[in-house]
Order: C-alpha cells, then sequence, then structure tokens
C-alpha cells in the first residue's frame, strides 16, 4: 500500500504518514494502536499515534531521530495497515493506559506546546510523577500562584492527556519548593 511521510516543520518530533482515502474503516479520534506500532510506543521510540482521515500521525520521544528510527517506524506502520481490521477494536485509548505511557505523554507536553505556552508567561511546570492515574506537577516562576494557573493545568495539560488516556485520574498540583515546609501565620 503507498503511503508517504509529511514532516511537520513546527513540530520536528511529529512525521504525518499520508494514506490514500479509505484505507482506514476510522477517522480523527483516538483508536487501538495494531500490535506493530504499540510495540514501538511500549519500548519508547514513540509517544502517540493518532488517527486522521487521510494519515496516521507519529511522534518520536524526545531525543530520537528520524533518520535512526524511521525506518522502523515506517516498517511497523506498514505492517499495520496490512491488516486494516487491527485498527477497529472499537473505542479507548491510543496509548496503553500504563503509568509509563502517561509519564511519556506529559513529558511530550511539558516539553512541547504547552512548556512553550508557559514559559513564554514566565513561568515552568515540573512534572513531579505519576502513580496510578493520577499526575502530580508542581508550577514555579509566574505560573506559581497564578489565578489562570489552574486553567492551563485543566484544559492544556489534563484535557490533552484525557485524548489519548481513558484512564487518567486526574492532574493534581503539588506546593511550590518555596511553601514546603513554611508555617503561615495569619496576621492579627
Amino acid at each position: 500500500m503507498p503511503f508517504h511521510p509529511q514532516a511537520d516543520p513546527r513540530r520536528p518530533e511529529r512525521v504525518r504518514w499520508i494514506l490514500p482515502g479509505g484505507v482506514l474503516p476510522v477517522t480523527d479520534g483516538p483508536v487501538p494502536v495494531p500490535p506493530p506500532l504499540a510495540a514501538l510506543l511500549a519500548d519508547g521510540t514513540l509517544t502517540d499515534v493518532t488517527v486522521a482521515a487521510d494519515a496516521v500521525v507519529t511522534d518520536l520521544t524526545p531525543g530520537r531521530r528520524w533518520v535512526d528510527d524511521g525506518p522502523r517506524v515506517r516498517t511497523a506502520l506498514h505492517a499495520a495497515l496490512g491488516d486494516p481490521a487491527g485498527w477497529c477494536g472499537g473505542p479507548g485509548p491510543a496509548l496503553p493506559d500504563s503509568d509509563e505511557s502517561v509519564r511519556r505523554s506529559v513529558r511530550r507536553l511539558l516539553d512541547g506546546s504547552v512548556g512553550d505556552f508557559v514559559r513564554s508567561h514566565g513561568g515552568s511546570i515540573e512534572l513531579v510523577g505519576v502513580r496510578d492515574g493520577v499526575v502530580r506537577v508542581r508550577l514555579a516562576g509566574a505560573c506559581d500562584g497564578c489565578p489562570a494557573a489552574r486553567y492551563t493545568l485543566r484544559n492544556r495539560v489534563e484535557a490533552e492527556l484525557r485524548r489519548h488516556h481513558a484512564g487518567l485520574n486526574g492532574v493534581v498540583e503539588e506546593p511550590s519548593r518555596a511553601d514546603r515546609g513554611t508555617v503561615r501565620r495569619r496576621a492579627r
């Protein structure tokens, strides 16, 4: 089956694999990832696989390069496209709902679009950890104490994670380092 890669100039980790129309019986949304591509998610080569109407979109894990891993991704995609029924297992997350896969997705967001947005406002979001589907983060810089930070956590971080991880149990803000161990006294 013919398909070709299309790089995203704004996101070097992302490649859209352009397909002929109607090849896959699913479009635009979370779908089960067939085993050949799921193996690349499990071994940390990829952080995300998304199906669009005319493409399969793949994101490499930060630190990996398409020149090294592209042939493996192409081979896995070719094998997955050889069995279109493998893409139709019903609704489900694009990534396995393990803490490690959620952690990789959070890293991708914080290293990418969400992190860029937060840094542009003089802040930062640090991943503290992921356990039992709960993501713990710490806000710093301009984000620490900012009234809009909760909006950013819910509508940028948590909403994006829920698109790929149906089992996500939430995003929780940890106290800032400056607040830990301090006793606050009320003025009299």
